[in-house]
């Protein structure tokens, strides 16, 4: 059988009695970090681009425009939610799939739900699924048949899973549903750090949200009776189908997903982590650091690594930069990042300090851990030396429901009030106690009020 239809059969019919306690806690962090990035980047130029032309090409429907006041389609809905979740990349990633499937998943799901009556557990399960579905297959593509490893060559299938399961799909039309998704997947080959083109500072950056749209349009041509090549993933030239398909049991690749402190590339984050507890340790000044040495994985050098970065999306996808805005502004000026951080002379003239250098043996543990080690050197020739350093968020350093919360708290204070606050946390533990509907309600009334 394809694995297409092994993969269609398996989630739609997944028992979600066999889910554990500790996949639903992790869903609902999940679902909670997602709207905390969606709230930071709701009023970015892309987000607010992609809800202009939503409006113009997507028919009416009662799914919200998160923080909008405005319904669309749930098509129109997934596509404009998924573009603020991603924008200033403060949403969720998997070291396995090396990317973002919560900006995808969450989107997709929620405007689903917005269609349907449906209680919690079942958007819980819908989740954990789309997660499982989709980080499975990033995580077995072939390396020599890719040229690129951006999210949404593969999260076009986490949105299929999810809100296929939830909308009640059958297994043969999940199986369509998948095959078109992952043919009609932006190929992203120009784009992002794997991309061949330098210009990395724009508003496609991974492709999460066309690859949502995607989903959601696969979805309805499947069961419209449309089809794609159902054997897609079962050839060994381009996927490791043994690995798609082992173990198809609890979904649990849920809970392998790391949460980001900061807005930008994942692969900054152990940089940051680690200049900021040397710093905090020693109490070195920015003005008395002269060289900053940032001994890490390959990776990370193929970044933009923009010294006078143009726009915000050229920050995210700066190392030298975004340890600048650390040094002479603090951590907390990245969480998230605004307008006020650029044309800034100052931090370009820190940022040129910032050496990146290989370390082969942080480069050989990469991709299953990102990790950094930061030299400083002060005025005085004194040198500074920080451990080896995991990211905050990853599970090897985990944040739990608590940092998440303040995280929400944090990057969410200057777009809404503290009864808004509260009143969106109530939701959550209504949400948890099997109602939706405070929540779902919460996400269609605008920021301001």
């Amino acid at each position: 059988m394809y694995a297409a239809r092994t993969l269609g059969a398996y989630i739609s019919t997944y028992n979600a009695d066999n889910l554990t306690q500790g996949i639903r806690d992790k869903t609902v962090c999940c679902m909670l970090d997602v709207i905390t990035a969606a709230v930071a980047g709701y009023e970015t130029p892309s987000a607010a681009a992609v809800r202009r032309v939503a409006r113009m090409i997507f028919g009416p429907g009662a799914s919200p425009i998160w923080f909008s006041g405005e319904t669309i389609s749930s098509t129109g809905a997934a596509f404009c939610n998924a573009a603020a979740a991603s924008a200033l990349d403060l949403d969720d990633g998997h070291r396995a799939a090396r990317g973002h499937p919560g900006a995808a998943v969450i989107p997709a799901v929620f405007a689903m739900a917005s269609e349907v009556s449906t209680p919690s557990e079942d958007i819980i399960t819908a989740i954990a699924l789309g997660y499982e579905i989709g980080v499975r297959i990033a995580a077995a593509q072939n390396p020599n048949a890719i040229r690129s490893r951006q999210s949404g060559r593969w999260t076009g299938y986490a949105a299929v899973a999810a809100a296929g399961r939830l909308s009640g799909m059958t297994a043969i039309h999940l199986s369509q549903a998948l095959a078109i998704a992952g043919v009609l997947a932006p190929n992203q080959d120009a784009n992002g750090s794997s991309g061949y083109s330098q210009l990395t500072g724009n508003d496609v950056k991974e492709g999460i949200p066309w690859a949502v749209l995607t989903g959601m349009t696969a979805l309805q041509l499947a069961r419209s009776g449309y089809t794609g090549p159902e054997d897609i993933l079962d050839h060994a030239s381009h996927y490791d189908t043994a690995s798609i398909l082992s173990d198809l049991a609890e979904p649990r690749k849920i809970e392998g997903t790391y949460f980001k402190p900061y807005a930008c590339c994942r692969y900054i984050h152990p940089a940051i982590d680690a200049f900021c507890d040397l710093n905090s340790q020693h109490g070195v000044v920015a003005e008395e650091m002269t060289d900053i040495d940032v001994q890490t994985f390959a990776w990370a050098i193929k970044l933009g690594n923009r010294i006078e970065p143009e726009n915000l999306t050229d920050i995210q996808y700066s190392l030298p930069y975004c340890v600048a805005i650390a040094a002479v502004n603090g951590c907390h000026a990245l969480a998230p990042i605004g307008a006020s951080l650029l044309n800034r002379p100052d931090l370009s003239r820190f940022a040129r300090r910032v050496r990146i250098t290989v370390d082969d043996a942080l480069d050989h543990r990469f991709p299953t851990e990102t990790l950094a080690r930061v030299v400083i050197v002060n005025r005085q020739g004194h040198r500074f030396v920080s451990s080896i350093t995991t990211p905050r968020g990853d599970v090897r350093r985990p944040m739990d429901w608590g940092d998440v919360q303040e995280k929400f708290l944090r990057i969410t204070a200057p777009k809404m009030g503290k009864e808004k606050q509260r009143a969106f946390l109530d939701g959550f533990e209504r949400f948890r106690q099997g109602d939706p509907v405070s929540l779902l309600a919460m996400l269609k009334r605008p920021l301001d009020q």
